[in-house]
């Protein structure tokens, strides 16, 4: 009987401990990339935690739409448009995002797995806001992402946060 070494054919478990070596390499990349973005972006913290997608989503809404960011964990909002209107920017690469208050103006993008984001929704908060769930324990309400897109159809274009010329 030939053993799995002697034939080529790696056991699972023998795959998955080969390829654990690679775990302090690609964590030391990761927060080489952290801390490269933090430089970039004084005041913001991508820590991989909640932190990274959040930053990563507003600094993503600042560059597509021309805002100027507002220092972290601002109260409310997260951004600042051209014409002075707040801005609440949400996050995600799941299928919801949590709010826990009312926005004047709410930019919510999903976050691909190749780098690049989508629009989800931009336009008032109110609207977002009576449509969220009930409030949480972490005094949150939810929203799924079907159903911020189905908002997204009535918000009329000008209504919308223009991208910039980038």
């Amino acid at each position: 009987m030939l053993s799995s070494a002697s034939s080529g054919v790696q056991k699972p478990h023998q795959t998955m401990k080969d390829e654990t070596v690679e775990i302090p390499h690609l964590v030391h990349e990761l927060y080489d990339i952290v801390e490269k973005l933090e430089r970039l972006f004084p005041g913001r913290h991508f820590t991989p935690d909640g932190h990274l997608v959040g930053s990563l989503g507003e600094v993503w809404a600042a560059y597509l739409y021309g805002l100027e960011l507002a220092p972290a964990s601002t109260q409310g909002y997260d951004a600042i448009c051209p014409d002075g209107r707040r801005v609440q920017v949400k996050a995600t690469q799941r299928n919801a995002v949590a709010l826990s208050s009312e926005p004047q103006r709410l930019i919510v993008l999903k976050l691909e797995r190749d780098g690049s984001a989508t629009e989800v929704y931009n336009g008032e908060g109110a609207p977002v806001w009576q449509a969220c769930g009930k409030m949480a324990k972490n005094g949150q309400r939810q929203i799924r992402l079907t159903t911020l897109s189905r908002l997204m159809t009535d918000v009329p274009q000008a209504s919308r946060i223009p991208r910039a010329d980038i």
